[in-house]
């Protein structure tokens, strides 16, 4: 009201002038605020925090322990095949590799949803993926090798899908350790930059599982590899908008 019964006073008033150029300084202004505002304003989803604590985030677990809970089962019943330690070896590595892409799913679908709560459940899925990583490396240490280092050590050097697999897990695991909010603040901006390795990681394990299958079912890790290539090329298309951003505001000033 005071702003209008300004405005109104400096038009009827004895500087018409003054009025005049205060209004045609001001619409450049407007106008670059309603070019702006579409831009940096974008409809937030949010699901209330009690539905997030007690349904998402259990249901969550849920979904990430319920390929375990068919192993388990499925061993006990004998549904394992004929080759029970290659098929725990293949199934787990499978949702490490699964998890990983998943959550690197999570900064696009936050982007490009406006669910930022999603955040929240990215530790939990790193976890989970980096947790059958590990069921996945120990049934090959344990049931496979049966702790024979020797042949450990020679398989790593000497078999190349076995190499990157390696490196994959040994990536996978700073990035689990430095996973506590006590990490998170230790670090700073550094620990970004070392959580960056996980699409190393996920990139080796990809190459790992394409070099393990054989030609017929070679179909499951091509679909994996788009999804990862999707989700690569996100993250580029999204610090190309960020880089060019300041230089967009400047042009609009």
């Amino acid at each position: 009201m005071q702003q209008r019964a300004a405005a109104g006073g400096a038009g009827d008033g004895a500087a018409p002038a003054g009025g005049a150029a205060a209004r045609a300084a001001d619409t450049p202004a407007r106008a670059d605020a309603a070019r702006v505002a579409p831009r940096t304003r974008r409809r937030e989803l949010r699901v209330p925090p009690k539905v997030l604590r007690h349904v998402v985030k259990p249901l969550v677990w849920l979904l990430c322990l319920a390929p375990a809970a068919q192993l388990a089962y499925d061993a006990y019943a004998g549904g394992l095949g004929v080759n029970p330690i290659e098929e725990v070896t293949h199934r787990t590595g499978r949702w490490a590799l699964i998890l990983l892409l998943v959550t690197l799913a999570v900064t696009p679908v936050r982007r490009l949803t406006g669910w930022h709560q999603a955040v929240q459940l990215r530790r939990t899925l790193g976890l989970f993926a980096f947790a059958y990583a590990v069921l996945h490396f120990l049934t090959y240490v344990v049931l496979d090798q049966f702790f024979a280092l020797g042949y450990i050590i020679e398989d790593i050097a000497e078999r190349p899908y076995i190499t990157v697999g390696f490196a994959a897990f040994l990536l996978l695991i700073p990035l689990a350790a430095t996973s506590t909010t006590r990490a998170i603040r230790r670090l700073g901006r550094n620990w970004g930059r070392l959580h960056r390795l996980v699409y190393l990681a996920a990139t080796l394990a990809l190459l790992h599982f394409l070099w393990l299958v054989k030609a017929p079912a070679i179909g499951r890790p091509l679909r994996y590899g788009a999804v990862l290539a999707l989700l690569l090329g996100s993250r580029i298309v999204f610090a190309l908008r960020r880089r060019a951003a300041p230089a967009r505001a400047r042009t609009a000033g």
